[in-house]
């Protein structure tokens, strides 16, 4: 494990350029981060465990595979990470879903935790974080600590937009996590916000400010 997934194909790329207009209001931006998450998640579980089942159709039995074991769980990042989720659910309507709400701390830029409700057992579970951004890495592998603290294993993270350095600290800080990266940006800036970016992704799927 611990590879880094850059996802190239036309269509996200094409939804990743309308999330970035500053023009695309809340409903569209929503959509897409949904639509996204979907075809990122498409990806991403392409190696989930199947086993075979009997299955009667209309003329034999047959043998046919169906995912083996606990299923998944998707963990969104509160907020913007919740975003994402549905995407993911359309896919594997079964999975069961957590939340870690962390903040950045607008001096230090740390991420501080304020919420953390797992599925169990979550050991057994094939784990997807998700996170429209990664800038500094701060709250990835903050999230991630948690939830290896609570015993997962076998963890993706998803992000749509990273920045280079937030990217290399969650390479170097959990490098038996997968990474799926729907585009990788030029730098952060002065205040840690990727460039080119696309703004805050939170207050841009939620309609706030």
């Amino acid at each position: 494990m611990g590879e880094v997934f850059i996802n190239r194909h036309p269509l996200v790329q094409h939804k990743i350029t309308r999330l970035r207009d500053r023009t695309t209001g809340t409903n569209e931006f929503r959509k897409l981060v949904e639509e996204i998450g979907m075809l990122m998640g498409y990806e991403a579980l392409s190696d989930l465990a199947t086993e075979n089942i009997d299955v009667e159709t209309p003329l034999e039995i047959t043998p046919s595979p169906v995912i083996a074991g606990r299923k998944l769980a998707i963990v969104p990042i509160l907020r913007a990470g919740l975003g994402m989720v549905s995407g993911i659910l359309a896919l594997v309507p079964t999975a069961k879903v957590g939340h870690i709400g962390l903040y950045r701390d607008p001096e230090t830029h740390d991420p501080v935790e304020y919420y953390c409700k797992l599925p169990t057992p979550i050991e057994e579970r094939t784990i997807v974080v998700t996170d429209p951004m990664l800038a500094t890495g701060g709250s990835a592998c903050g999230a991630l600590n948690l939830i290896k603290q609570h015993g997962g294993r076998k963890i993706k993270f998803m992000c749509i937009i990273a920045a280079p350095e937030g990217l290399e600290r969650l390479k170097k800080e959990h490098p038996d996590v997968q990474i799926y990266v729907g585009h990788l940006d030029r730098q952060l800036n002065e205040s840690a916000y990727i460039l080119p970016g696309l703004g805050d992704a939170g207050d841009r799927i939620f309609g706030t400010k």
